[in-house]
């Protein structure tokens, strides 16, 4: 049974289409933690990396906010979900059949059984060992040239099965996309991911 006194600090809620990577297009239910220490130069949520500034929320009522959506997945993130045991929370929504995954950087060590673990590693602050074993998903986000060897000096690392995405940084989607094109097409284990939640012009 679920500790329904576990808190975490929880950024924002919300019900919407998950719009980048292996499960773009599908409906999905992202609780966003607050804290991150990971400090991306080009992150879209930096108001997300004070814990302090994001309210304790029991797990009881993180679950009941899913339910009541009618969402059967859930997306953990943040800042760096990470961070924290989530054991408690990935339990709870276990008991209730959803399929949860979590969009780390792979800084911290995962605690939780999670169904899809995508990895989105950072130059900022490199993954534990451990993510790269965990991950059904790996997905780079491309901000510079250089960003293209970096990625292919760590797939070595993953399992066989795992998933490869390179994704512009949104700000430079218009200059990188034409060089991410002729990369996949000369390289086809990769695949692109966009995030088209943007161009839906939804959360």
């Amino acid at each position: 049974m679920m500790d329904s006194s576990y808190t975490y600090p929880l950024m924002e809620h919300f019900y919407t289409i998950q719009g980048e990577g292996v499960h773009s297009g599908r409906a999905a239910y992202f609780l966003r933690l607050g804290g991150c220490d990971v400090g991306c130069v080009w992150c879209d949520v930096k108001e997300s990396w004070d814990t302090l500034k994001h309210p304790e929320t029991s797990v009881e009522q993180l679950v009941k906010f899913v339910l009541e959506s009618g969402a059967d997945f859930v997306v953990i993130t943040g800042g760096e979900p990470a961070m924290y045991d989530l054991n408690t929370l990935v339990d709870a929504l276990h008991e209730h059949h959803l399929y949860v995954a979590i969009e780390t950087s792979g800084a911290y060590e995962v605690q939780g059984d999670l169904d899809w673990f995508c990895l989105s590693p950072k130059k900022f602050k490199m993954p534990v060992e451990s993510a790269y074993a965990s991950a059904d998903e790996f997905k780079v986000v491309i901000y510079h040239p250089s960003d293209f060897q970096w990625a292919e000096d760590q797939i070595g690392k993953l399992r066989p099965d795992c998933q490869l995405l390179i994704q512009p940084e949104w700000s430079k989607t218009e200059q990188l996309l034409p060089k991410i094109i002729e990369y996949v097409k000369n390289n086809p284990k990769w695949r692109i991911s966009l995030q088209t939640h943007k161009f839906m012009n939804i959360p």
